[in-house]
């Protein structure tokens, strides 16, 4: 008679898969050839292990396209340190950070305009495929499933589009609820047992006083009942510190970013999430913020991560009753028009979702968007510039046009210039703008034409010396 062949348990047989794909992080980067496309993951998911073991294979490569979404560790990347002039790896980011910013300026590092609801869309048809997609996940469950962690965004755009995909596990990944959340270890080709990096964290700096004073407008304009989208940064977390501190209660929580701020809500008791679409839900589509934001979302049912492309798609943001958007910008003109991603000729940012909300909260019922900045800032030589100015200056990004626009703050108020012509728009504006640079805007307006006793421009010349 022949041996009895004893026949593997589902676990025991999801084990052995994971041992059959189990391989060193030296290993995962020898996947990579010379001209391929490899994405590196997102936000928190960003590997690391592999990266590093990448970086030491730069002088046998050439030509290799690496895309990530936001490298989030304040070290710039390995392989751009090992190719500091970009003779081995061109990287590619849709969202920079103060690292890849840094990058950016010594020209090694390329920005890919795009919505950032559109992200899965992008990189599924409008990128060649992948050859290599890598991910930081978390340790794999009995039902061998892989936990995304607190960021689904595009993923699914990316790995629908990749002819390999690499997991590099992470035990210090929270688990994230919500959906399209985890892989299977069938739709894994390699597995990487990382070090566990500790994930990155952001400490937002404090508000400024023009902040604060800025974030005291908002909290008045918004009602109890509201769903709230807050940006990143200190100017965000004060004005949820405000509403903590304020009357209002019974708030909602749809947002591209997740951020302390919220946490400090739920502490104070403000945050039911008794919302008109995915009631009971935390819905955003990336978290980033302290460890203690990392451990609430840690297996939480309340939270729920869910592909970029839902969560900011304009029509699913205005199903949200009083839907409250906070962003912040870098320049205003007088006709309205929002920059918030580049200073002239150099790149600061990516677009985001911010004319997503902006448009989402309007189309909410008594919805209301906010786009923020100081009234000036402080040049090198320690002169004072507008951040209202008469036009955009050469090279500025429309990151929302004048017609989307609703309400913009300063520390000298919050104007709404929905339903305004474009004299009023200029008054409006110019009544937030800095007392000292009040009476030129207005002279500059009349030279536009856009002044209420002004309805043409003077002349080409004085057009063009405005610019």
């Amino acid at each position: 008679m022949g041996a009895i062949i004893k026949k593997l348990t589902p676990v025991e047989q999801i084990q052995e898969k994971y041992r059959a794909k189990l391989v060193s992080a030296d290993d995962a980067a020898k996947l990579v050839k010379s001209g391929d496309q490899i994405h590196l993951g997102l936000f928190c998911g960003v590997v690391v292990d592999i990266e590093r073991a990448l970086a030491k294979r730069s002088e046998e490569l050439t030509d290799v396209t690496v895309c990530t979404t936001m490298w989030s560790y304040g070290e710039p990347p390995e392989i751009l340190k090992a190719d500091p002039r970009a003779e081995h790896f061109r990287y590619c980011s849709t969202h920079l950070t103060g690292t890849e910013r840094k990058q950016n300026k010594e020209g090694n590092c390329w920005f890919l305009p795009v919505q950032f609801r559109e992200n899965p869309k992008f990189y599924e048809e409008c990128r060649e495929v992948f050859d290599v997609a890598m991910l930081q996940t978390a340790p794999m469950d009995e039902s061998g499933n892989f936990n995304l962690g607190p960021q689904i965004a595009e993923y699914w755009g990316v790995l629908r589009n990749c002819k390999k995909i690499v997991v590099e596990v992470n035990k210090n990944m929270p688990i994230s609820h919500g959906i399209e959340n985890y892989l299977n270890i069938n739709q894994v080709d390699y597995i990487v047992e990382g070090n566990n990096t500790p994930l990155p964290t952001i400490h937002a700096k404090d508000a400024s006083d023009a902040e604060k004073k800025m974030a005291e407008h908002i909290v008045k304009l918004i009602e109890s009942g509201s769903t709230l989208q807050l940006g990143t940064g200190g100017f965000p977390n004060y004005v949820g510190k405000l509403i903590a501190e304020s009357d209002l209660d019974d708030l909602g929580c749809h947002t591209e970013m997740f951020v302390d701020a919220y946490l400090h809500l739920f502490e104070a008791g403000k945050l039911t999430n008794n919302k008109t679409i995915n009631r009971g839900k935390m819905t955003y589509t990336f978290a980033m913020g302290s460890q203690e934001l990392y451990d609430w979302i840690d297996n939480n049912q309340m939270m729920q991560a869910a592909p970029v492309d839902y969560v900011n798609d304009v029509e699913v943001i205005s199903q949200n009753e009083k839907m409250i958007s906070v962003n912040s910008c870098l320049q205003v003109d007088l006709f309205g028009q929002v920059n918030s991603e580049s200073s002239g000729l150099q790149h600061i940012g990516g677009t985001g979702g911010q004319l997503d909300f902006v448009m989402g909260a309007f189309k909410s019922k008594g919805g209301k968007s906010f786009l923020c900045t100081p009234s000036t800032r402080i040049l090198k030589d320690g002169s004072k510039e507008s951040l209202i100015v008469p036009v955009l200056p050469k090279g500025s990004i429309v990151s929302t046009p004048r017609s989307a626009v609703h309400y913009i703050v300063t520390e000298y108020g919050a104007v709404n210039l929905k339903g305004r012509n474009t004299y009023e728009r200029a008054e409006l504006l110019i009544s937030i703008a800095h007392p000292d640079f009040r009476e030129r805007l207005i002279e500059q307006a009349k030279e536009m034409g856009i002044w209420k006793t002004s309805s043409k421009v003077r002349s080409v010349s004085q057009l063009l010396s405005i610019l």
